[in-house]
Order: structure tokens, then sequence, then C-alpha cells
């Protein structure tokens, strides 16, 4: 975890900006500040806490709501002025019931990805009779094989065929079994990643 001693708060009065970035999803969620006090508390608790500039004091993101923001990580940029916070929200992390504080439309990101990878971790030692994932994946290796080539067959049709609609919704399904056959062999997006990245060098 950083030093609260290495931050610069010297060039913003005492205060640097926050931004909150979902620890999973890597969507961002917000902007706050953080003096140095906020920091450390932040870091004992591990749980995101701010210096409000209206409230003129510490204020820990939830303690009204409870929809909380519970630390994975926090990163100094380069000039040592800035905060990457990574974190985990309990809830809407907006006032106005939103997931962010950019709106509801705020772009998708790819990176809700990570979590459905762990959502069909969790599922896949579930009840067959209760969970879709732990059913497939009681079928084996051979049945999740032929369920990709299926779903590829039918995306492709939808490509030349069908409407945007019908396309994303084949390509969610042909990713969303590509990622069950991933895990069942023990591997993960982003062993996926790391073999575009070095085709890409």
């Amino acid at each position: 975890m950083i030093n609260p001693d290495d931050i610069d708060f010297a060039k913003g009065e005492g205060l640097v900006p926050a931004i909150v970035q979902h620890a999973e999803t890597s969507q961002v969620l917000m902007l706050g500040y953080m003096n140095r006090e906020s920091v450390k508390v932040t870091i004992k608790e591990r749980l995101v806490t701010f210096y409000s500039r209206c409230k003129n004091r510490l204020w820990t993101k939830g303690e009204t709501s409870g929809n909380t923001l519970a630390l994975v990580a926090i990163h100094i940029d380069c000039d040592r002025d800035t905060l990457l916070v990574k974190a985990l929200p309990a809830g809407p992390v907006c006032h106005t019931g939103t997931p962010t504080c950019f709106g509801d439309d705020a772009p998708a990101s790819p990176g809700f990805l990570n979590t459905l990878e762990r959502v069909i971790d969790e599922r896949g030692t579930a009840d067959p009779e209760e969970s879709y994932v732990a059913r497939l994946n009681a079928r084996g290796l051979n049945k999740l094989a032929q369920k990709v080539g299926e779903e590829g067959v039918e995306t492709a049709l939808a490509g030349v065929a069908e409407d945007d609609e019908a396309l994303k919704g084949e390509a969610a399904d042909l990713v969303f079994h590509l990622m069950m056959l991933m895990r069942a062999r023990g591997l993960s997006l982003a062993d996926v990643v790391s073999t575009l990245e070095a085709r890409h060098r």
C-alpha cells in the first residue's frame, strides 16, 4: 500500500484529487478529494474516505447510505499529486442511485467480463438443479465445447441474416459459453489477452 508521505499535498493546498475506479471492471465510478488524514483512514479502515470540501471534514463514502467503497488499492500518478483508488462498491455509487457519478449513459466497460468470470467460478460449484453453469459443467468438456460451437454458428448466422440486437444477443451467448469453457480448462480471459498482446508486438 502507498505511503501518504509520498503524496504531494502542497500543490493542491492540502488536497489531491482521487479518481475511484471499480477494481473488477475498471469503470470510473467517481471523483473525490483526499487530504493526508483521509488517505490514512482509508488505508487503515479499508473503506474509501474523502475530505468533504463543503462539510469541511472527513467523509467516508456510504456513511449514511451504506453504499460504501471497499478499498482494494491506491496508486499515485507520476507527479505525485493525483490518486487512482481501486475499490469495490456496495451498491450505487452516486447519490442519484446510478452505478457511477457519470450517469446511466456511461459506456459499458469490457472489464465487466472479469466480474462475470468470477460469477462463473462461483456458480460452477453450485447445485446443478439451481444453476445453469453448474448443470452444463457437470456434462463435461465435450458438451461445453459443443455448446461453444453451436453458439459460434448462431452468431455467424445472426451476423449475416438478422438485426443488430439479435447479433448482440448471440455474441453475448458465445462469449459467455467460451468463458465457461476456458474456466473449465483452468484458463482465464487474462490468458487470452496475453496471447493477443504477444501477437500485437
